[in-house]
């Protein structure tokens, strides 16, 4: 075994154990084209909703500005619409008129400062919109009037001379990016969207210049690349993003798209290649988009060596790679030029000083669990993360500033809002002690990561128990607070974060065995053979324990109030559980409420019908119900009120109301930057 001067063992991203003790690789510049980066990372092009009516604001100047202060050697900014047929302003920046070139230049001048240099993406999605100006359906166009399966639209075929026109509005655009002084252009031609549904022959039907052959079907592109050389002139790079496992039915081939590669390496079109996986077609390919931590990590690495060995040019890779060892290993083994981490760098913009001064065990890592960034995105707040509430807030809180005043802050419980509550009030400069009732820290996240496949989210404990090693933090475990404890510390500042309890729905259960999903996971209870899960909760619990209790041989059924299982978590890890159910054989029932069991069945209500939903021959049932706020120190509160005692009181995270992981952080951070 190898070990680096953390004691991390260094694997290879095919199982061969490999060494780089300071990460040598990930350090060295590189040139693209015209543009030497000075090491191997970058941030690659993902929406953040922090621009406006399609221009830069100040909260994503501060955004890019933290990564590149961090030591990020690229970044590429989220890919920018320019042609009316896909502008929504209100969701992408706009490069179709010159509006956005003041931003850009700002932005750009911003990030160099830091001696990191910055790219434009343009991007228009073809077919694939769901988007509305008005809240109708807009028009959408593509190569041909091929359906989408997973946008369920039927695209109108572009006219001839719309494309081009939509030609033209790329190579304006890129213009508009070179005269902001970005130092680069990228033009996406992946995951499904317009280009690639020029290239893919079963998307472009078309009988003119842009369709049959393989010479026409890669002409738009062609054209493109071409045009926007001449636009933008030899002194900046030039690049294409590019996928070459679709992960989709009828998706463009891997040896399509490497001959479309090999073709433009020949003709000298692009200065590098930037692979991805995934396709905007179908819900499988979109869940490789954005991969959650249920698919394995650098599992695009394989793709990007293949296309190394037909191209000159350098290969950027990005997809689940989220830790220094792993991206240093990539390189070794020569299967990428540059590593894109995304989520890496959302969870920690201070990723690449940490690698560079030997700090990786500091590095707060991703865990993949797509909720405040892809989440966020998705439904159109800025993008953010569970473990770092400053990501898209740069701006509202700046930095963890030292407090003018000392106080005793005293946080009772453990759990991830506790733990973020008492590091932050430490980095601010506060004498922090922090009790915990149980013989570890952690709370819900030791549930979540017990299940088939949630390991890695026991990272979001792991990461702040090294944040609280590195601080003058007390930390008392197995130990209940008291009257008389919190007496004898004389604090300032009292915040309980204690969290929440499961309990059990109010109904007549007859003689069938009813458990909280919460001893399930912990293996406290002994289970039946027939299983009925009663999903209230439609989270991440009842998909969970039916994936544990299936695989440990019973036989399950997935009963859930909502239209759909796992409803309240992101759709992506949803998807991506639902179809591990199928495979399972998990019995699934949605709009389905609880109502009472008897003489081995189990009764649920319709609850749009009011219809009987009847399960039979039934031995457990697992409740996932919503679970109870801890009220263990209501008369804490009641003390105070009175007037009894004389600190600061605050109740956070689930100890105010049962949420998630992100609120419970968030709440932390919050409150301990008020003190």
């Amino acid at each position: 075994m190898i070990l680096s001067p953390h004691g991390l063992e260094y694997q290879g991203v095919n199982g061969l154990i490999c060494a780089s003790l300071m990460h040598k690789k990930l350090l060295e510049p590189i040139q693209l084209g015209p543009t030497r980066i000075k090491n191997r990372i970058f941030n690659p092009p993902h929406g953040t909703t922090l621009s406006h009516q399609g221009a830069v604001t100040d909260e994503l100047v501060a955004y890019h500005e933290a990564r590149a202060k961090g030591g990020t050697g690229l970044i590429i900014l989220e890919g920018m619409t320019f042609h009316p047929s896909y502008g929504f302003k209100e969701a992408f920046l706009y490069a179709g008129d010159d509006n956005v070139i003041p931003g850009l230049q700002r932005l750009g001048n911003t990030c160099r400062q830091h001696d990191t240099k910055v790219f434009g993406q343009l991007f228009h999605a073809g077919r694939a919109v769901r988007l509305s100006h008005d809240g109708s359906r807009p028009l959408t166009y593509s190569a041909s009037d091929v359906p989408d399966e997973r946008y369920r639209v039927t695209p109108v075929p572009m006219p001839n001379a719309m494309v081009w026109e939509m030609i033209d509005s790329y190579v304006q655009a890129a213009g508009r990016l070179a005269e902001a002084e970005l130092d680069g252009v990228e033009i996406l031609a992946s995951m499904g969207y317009l280009i690639a549904q020029f290239l893919n022959p079963l998307t472009n039907l078309r009988s003119d210049e842009f369709g049959g052959s393989h010479e026409n079907r890669l002409r738009f592109l062609k054209e493109i690349l071409i045009r926007s050389r001449g636009r933008i002139g030899q002194g900046k790079t030039l690049g294409i993003r590019v996928t070459l496992d679709e992960k989709t039915e009828g998706g463009l081939s891997t040896d399509d798209m490497m001959a479309i590669c090999q073709d433009l390496e020949n003709n000298q079109l692009v200065d590098y290649f930037s692979v991805i996986s995934g396709s905007s077609a179908t819900p499988g390919g979109w869940i490789h988009v954005f991969p959650p931590m249920a698919v394995p990590n650098a599992f695009v690495a394989d793709d990007a060596a293949r296309l190394k060995q037909v191209v000159a040019k350098p290969v950027l890779v990005a997809g689940r790679i989220n830790q220094a060892q792993t991206a240093e290993v990539i390189l070794i083994e020569g299967k990428a030029d540059m590593i894109g981490m995304v989520r890496a760098l959302i969870a920690d913009a201070e990723f690449v000083n940490k690698v560079a001064s030997g700090d990786t065990d500091q590095i707060r890592a991703c865990v993949g669990c797509n909720q405040a960034c892809v989440g966020h995105r998705l439904a159109h707040h800025a993008v953010s993360c569970i473990q770092n509430p400053m990501s898209g807030r740069e701006l509202q809180f700046e930095s963890a500033t030292k407090s003018t005043e000392v106080k005793k802050v005293l946080v009772i419980g453990g759990g991830p809002a506790g733990m973020r509550a008492a590091a932050t009030a430490a980095i601010r400069g506060h004498s922090v002690t922090l009790y915990e009732k149980n013989h570890k820290l952690g709370g819900q996240v030791d549930l979540a990561e017990r299940l088939p496949g949630r390991a890695e989210f026991g990272g979001v404990t792991t990461n702040l128990l090294q944040e609280l090693n590195d601080l003058p933090v007390s930390v008392h475990l197995n130990t209940a607070v008291t009257a008389q404890l919190i007496d004898s510390h004389k604090p300032d500042v009292v915040i309980i974060a204690t969290g929440a309890q499961p309990r059990l729905p109010d109904i007549d259960t007859g003689d069938i065995e009813f458990i909280d999903s919460w001893s399930v996971i912990r293996d406290h209870r002994k289970i039946g053979q027939n299983v009925v899960i009663a999903d209230w909760s439609c989270d991440w619990s009842g998909l969970g324990i039916a994936q544990k209790l299936v695989q440990e041989g019973h036989y399950v059924r997935l009963v859930s109030g909502a239209s759909v299982a796992g409803e309240s978590i992101q759709g992506i890890v949803r998807d991506h559980w639902i179809g591990e159910m199928h495979r399972l054989g998990v019995e699934m029932t949605t709009y389905a409420r609880l109502y009472g069991a008897d003489g081995g069945n189990v009764y649920f209500q319709h609850t749009t019908s009011g219809e009987p939903i009847v399960c039979e021959q039934v031995d457990t049932v697992v409740s996932c119900f919503a679970p109870q706020s801890s009220h263990e120190f209501d008369w804490l509160a009641d003390s105070v009120d009175q007037g009894d005692q004389q600190f600061e009181l605050y109740r956070i995270g689930d100890a105010m109301a049962p949420r998630t992981v992100e609120e419970a952080v968030l709440e932390g951070f919050t409150t301990a930057m008020l003190l």
